[in-house]
């Protein structure tokens, strides 16, 4: 039986992939305080990559690796509504499924901080 929310093409497509965007990125801002945190730094963190960044590709290292936390902290967010819907209950795998998420955000968070640190660095340090 084909699935009744595939079938959506051109602009209806578009704009319901937009809306259902808005409410994910809502959702995070209202339920996860670590999306919140990570939001309030990136927002003068972009700004300050274009700065910082001496040319377009460290511009672009700089901004996409604040975006890539973002990213997977959502990705994260996503798999722990999904596991604590199925059951709040203990259970090893689903302890496995968010320790492997926050390991995750945990690399993701080291590659933001490796990438700034080395722009500082070549910008103010050397």
């Amino acid at each position: 039986m084909p699935n009744p929310h595939k079938g959506r093409t051109g602009l209806d497509r578009i704009l319901r992939a937009t809306r259902h965007s808005a409410q994910g990125l809502a959702a995070a801002w209202r339920h996860e305080s670590a999306f919140r945190q990570e939001l309030a730094l990136a927002l003068p963190m972009l700004p300050a990559a274009l700065w910082l960044g001496t040319n377009w590709s460290e511009r672009a290292l700089l901004a996409g690796s604040v975006l890539l936390v973002l990213v997977v902290e959502l990705l994260n967010s996503g798999i722990e509504a999904a596991i604590d819907r199925i059951s709040l209950e203990h259970h090893e795998l689903s302890g496995r499924a968010k320790d492997y998420g926050s390991a995750a955000v945990l690399l993701a968070l080291l590659l933001c901080a490796g990438v700034w640190a080395a722009a500082l660095w070549s910008r103010f340090g050397a």
